[in-house]
């Protein structure tokens, strides 16, 4: 369980958001919305223990994150805007560097999924901005986490990967898993389980 408990966030001497509050449950996601500067990406920094809030917590099972540490990190995989890839690499060789414990034989099942099997030997350099978002969804599966934050996990996609994206996240939310994320376009089969938090309603 995730809980948003009076958080505020400012930048210099500007209120972002305060008094923010919510509650989701395992099979749940939260959809951040509001307009460009409203503090969406801040939000998701500090569900990620990145930033601190000005004002709240973040708790986990009732535990705020900054007293979880690791246990909690541990529980999160995040997609961000810059998905980390390293360039000169191949796609097959950053997934394989997603954990310890990641075998060959699962990497090449989560670039099967998202799509990137014909690209397995490819420099992350040369994929498009849709398939390294690709790529970042396969480093998702190849971790398994709770609570995915997913700060704009659609942009660069086509039709295709953005039913994709939502395939993924029903799988993961009817598995007991929780997200939170952020996008502007809409995402189908999700209807019951994705509910919204508008920031610009907040400040």
């Amino acid at each position: 369980m995730l809980e948003l408990r009076d958080l505020a966030a400012a930048r210099s001497n500007t209120v972002l958001f305060r008094r923010l509050n919510a509650l989701l449950h395992a099979g749940e996601a939260l959809r951040v919305a509001g307009p460009n500067g409203a503090g969406k990406t801040t939000l998701l920094r500090i569900l990620c223990g990145l930033t601190e809030p000005a004002r709240g917590a973040v708790c986990w099972d009732g535990t705020p994150i900054r007293e979880l540490g690791d246990d909690y990190r541990a529980r999160l995989g995040f997609l961000g805007h810059q998905e980390g890839h390293f360039g000169d690499l191949t796609a097959h060789e950053n997934l394989a560097l997603a954990g310890a414990t990641v075998t060959t034989s699962a990497v090449t099942a989560a670039l099967d999924r998202v799509g990137l099997a014909a690209l397995a030997s490819q420099p992350a350099r040369l994929l498009s901005q849709g398939q390294r978002r690709r790529l970042g969804l396969g480093r998702l599966l190849l971790r398994p986490t709770t609570l995915w934050v997913l700060d704009e996990p659609l942009t660069g996609l086509d039709r295709q990967g953005v039913d994709l994206v939502s395939h993924l996240l029903a799988e993961h939310l009817a598995g007991g898993g929780l997200a939170v994320l952020t996008t502007h376009q809409d995402l189908p089969g999700l209807d019951g389980v994705l509910r919204e938090l508008d920031l610009g309603a907040q400040a």
